[in-house]
């Protein structure tokens, strides 16, 4: 993994290839034969640095890959640039006119008034789209920048009609605005579906901001993670967000219609809780049993959405997070499986004999069906001193790769020596002033190879064998760490503008308490078939005992629980819808 760096604005971290990213947001018809030759010929990584070659801002090929996707433009639109004498307006400027010479559907203007400058709007001719970039859109919002062109002019996005025609019919005055990152791999998600309802509703004014270009709105605004979103002035939610997320929010009615719609439901054959790698597997072995499969889940892709680089996924050499989320999902809608997103579990209620069992969901919904499986994956352990959630996303993070550069030249501390704390110390010692590393205990517990890494680096220093007491700010940001040597009991005071966590994950299973057993991490006790105490409910990956919390064990271990389930289906009387 590399070091996170700052990013100039005429430069961006390495760019997956525009036709594999941009794949799983439009219609297969418009892209299925570069997609495939992409797919058999292409690498998987395309390494263009966008430095300027020859007065241009995008090499000459991921030029010649954009222009090919700007053919499918069918609507005039324009690109209106408000600029100053800033050598950022001059290379928005620049990447702004390679971009309209690609279509001639394109019509660029300069003479925009925006107080932000460099920014610039998409506006189709003939409406009142109201989307502007306050930004550079290259690093990993280049790809938001393409779709973005896309919807604009006229390209149909591969999203639900009921979810676009939800998004039409928001009524009043939306003013969304949203600040991100160029390195942050969470933030496209968010800026895409921001986007896409800007240009589907002229109720819906949207800002994308860069953190970087705008520091100072960022530290006025106490902006300390991304991606984070404004409505109408006031702070919505931080973290990566679906439209369906972002509409559940501003969507007052969307819960209970959407519980009505859940009630109405069969029971399912097979009922999988958590769409994480465990839940993806669990679910596509189960459909091709021909049973009645159901999926709820919070958000597909789970935790594995949070990671940014994964190489040990065996047979694919690297990919990211986001993409393998996305596969997950595009795999198990292949097969005839209801998946009912945006969703959490509050409860499980054990069949009786003969009976079905029912989970109820947090919006009041009860689903039935005639076995369960728990997938529902682990999340940040939290370090549960005073202050600690006060100061969450005001400069207590989790993330190096998406908060790290709103840290750029200032103090920060690592929590944590295992591998991931490790790494995190690393990227961030490349954008920051100086990294402090705790570790609870005498010793550091990650790989001797990335420990080699980071005491090789002059701005970290590595405090081991203390304890984290209390986080310190003042009211508003995060301003020191409290600490104590455990060998002396003697107390310290770290002065600081960041605590990244990184101590381990815990189970999400605080729903199931009292219904089936755990051991005392919270983690559901299976057996080898993965059946929990309860009979017909079994469970899977990290959410469970099962040692080793890695996506190729958790996939593994979902195919098991799925084909233990049917065969409790078959062996209990209960047959296969």
């Amino acid at each position: 993994m590399a070091p996170l760096r700052a990013i100039p604005q005429r430069q961006t971290a390495t760019q997956p290839c525009l036709l594999r990213r941009l794949a799983f947001f439009l219609p297969k018809r418009a892209h299925e034969d570069c997609f495939e030759q992409c797919l058999t010929t292409g690498p998987d990584i395309l390494d263009t640095s966008f430095l300027p070659k020859e007065n241009t801002m995008l090499d000459q090929e991921l030029a010649t890959q954009l222009k090919a996707y700007l053919e499918r433009v069918t609507q005039p639109f324009e690109l209106v640039a408000s600029l100053d004498d800033s050598q950022s307006s001059a290379e928005l400027r620049g990447l702004l006119e390679q971009i309209q010479g690609m279509s001639d559907k394109i019509t660029l203007r300069t003479d925009g008034n925006d107080a932000r400058k460099p920014s610039f709007t998409l506006q189709r001719l003939g409406t009142s789209t109201q989307l502007r970039f306050a930004a550079i859109p290259l690093g990993h919002e280049f790809t938001s920048l393409v779709l973005a062109l896309l919807w604009t002019g006229g390209h149909p996005p591969k999203v639900e009609e009921d979810t676009l025609q939800q998004i039409r019919n928001l009524q009043g005055d939306y003013n969304f605005e949203c600040y991100m990152s160029l390195s942050c791999h969470s933030c496209p998600e968010t800026v895409q579906s921001l986007s896409l309802m800007a240009i589907q509703n002229p109720n819906i004014k949207v800002t994308i901001i860069d953190g970087a270009l705008y520091q100072k709105e960022v530290e006025e605004r106490q902006v300390m993670g991304v991606p984070t979103v404004y409505l109408n002035g006031d702070m919505l939610a931080n973290g990566r967000m679906t439209v369906e997320e972002l509409l559940a929010k501003v969507d007052s009615g969307a819960a209970a219609r959407d519980a009505e719609k859940l009630n109405a439901k069969e029971a399912f054959d097979v009922l999988v809780v958590g769409g994480g790698p465990a839940g993806a597997a669990a679910a596509i072995y189960a459909a091709r049993k021909g049973i009645r499969t159901g999926v709820v889940a919070e958000r597909f892709g789970g935790q594995v959405m949070d990671t940014l680089a994964i190489e040990n996924f065996i047979s694919v050499k690297a990919t990211d997070g986001p993409k393998l989320g996305a596969a997950l999902e595009e795999h198990v809608k292949d097969y005839d499986v209801d998946i009912m997103a945006l969703q959490r579990a509050s409860s499980l209620k054990p069949a009786t004999e003969g009976g079905l069992a029912e989970v109820t969901l947090e919006n009041g919904a009860v689903l039935k069906a005639k076995s369960v499986i728990l997938a529902t994956g682990a999340r940040w352990r939290e370090m549960n001193i005073p202050g600690e959630a006060q100061y969450k996303t005001k400069g207590v993070a989790f993330c190096p790769h998406c908060d790290g550069p709103l840290f750029k030249g200032k103090k920060v501390a690592v929590i944590g020596g295992g591998n991931s704390g490790v790494e995190a110390a690393i990227d961030l010692a490349g954008v920051v002033e100086h990294v402090t590393l705790f570790e609870f205990m005498p010793e550091l517990k990650a790989d001797s190879v990335l420990q080699k890494k980071l005491h090789s680096l002059p701005n970290v220093t590595v405090l081991k064998n203390v304890q984290t007491t209390e986080v310190v700010g003042d009211g508003q940001k995060v301003s020191a760490l409290r600490y104590k040597d455990r060998a002396t009991e003697e107390a310290h005071e770290l002065e600081l503008a960041g605590i990244f966590v990184q101590i381990g994950l815990l189970p999400n299973t605080d729903f199931v308490k009292g219904t089936v057993e755990l051991n005392r991490m919270g983690e559901i006790v299976v057996d080898a078939r993965g059946a929990t105490s309860v009979p017909g409910v079994f469970a899977a990956g990290d959410c469970t005992t099962v040692p080793y919390k890695q996506i190729i064990i958790a996939m593994g271990e979902g195919a098991k629980a799925s084909l233990s389930a049917f065969d409790h289906l078959i062996r209990s009387g209960a047959p296969a819808h």
